[in-house]
């Protein structure tokens, strides 16, 4: 499996090289930022620049093509003020899920206040619904079903969040805290990320009746 310490020390240098003071944060996200990596994980980079133009994209793309496991690189790329100016329900998850290498992320949970956290498990519960719907349908895919138990446990993460204060970042952390409709979702989410095989029909209508609990909530 990759060293991701290392791998990070070189990224940060490729980084510096390219960019200089520039640079106003770097952190990682996803399952290297929470310790759970495996050999096909991807490494799912943060940095965000003083500003960002269509020129630094480009440089930023030219470094990446330099690094080793080039094809495991993905990742948000952002200026300062887009960040600080993002809609607020989006950050939670963003902050919250970010691992800090380089710099802070203080001044954007500034911005995660009880109104963004509730309009992020309405606004993720609606896209839920609509995938669901959507899915049933007509794609009847496997694959969009895992997808959206996937976004489902982050949906579960701000409702735990909402009631208890804590952010828990391992979604098997959950269960103990939370109610059984959403033990339901994460014990579901957990069988599918470890491989499990997938009940098209039993897991879409769980799915679909959960979610449209959360759309019709009054939060």
């Amino acid at each position: 499996m990759i060293d991701i310490a290392a791998w990070t020390s070189s990224f940060l240098q490729r980084l510096t090289d390219s960019f200089g003071e520039r640079v106003w944060f770097v952190g990682l996200q996803g399952s290297y930022g929470r310790g759970e990596a495996t050999q096909t994980s991807d490494i799912d980079i943060v940095v965000i620049l003083d500003t960002l133009s269509s020129s630094d994209i480009q440089a930023y793309r030219a470094m990446l093509d330099t690094l080793p496991q080039r094809e495991l690189i993905c990742g948000f790329l952002s200026g300062k003020d887009e960040i600080l100016n993002w809609e607020p329900s989006d950050l939670f998850q963003f902050c919250y899920d970010t691992t800090p290498i380089q710099g802070s992320l203080d001044e954007v949970f500034a911005m995660i206040d009880a109104r963004a956290v509730s309009r992020a498990i309405k606004i993720g519960a609606c896209n839920i619904f609509h995938g669901c719907v959507h899915t049933m349908l007509h794609e009847r895919s496997d694959d969009m079903l895992r997808e959206l138990y996937k976004s489902a446990s982050f949906v579960v993460q701000a409702i735990a969040f909402q009631q208890t204060g804590a952010y828990i970042k391992h979604q098997r952390d959950l269960l103990p805290m939370v109610s059984k409709d959403e033990q339901g979702i994460i014990n579901t989410f957990l069988t599918l990320k470890q491989g499990g095989a997938v009940d098209f029909e039993q897991m879409s209508d769980a799915l679909f009746t959960w979610s449209k609990k959360w759309v019709d909530e009054q939060l």
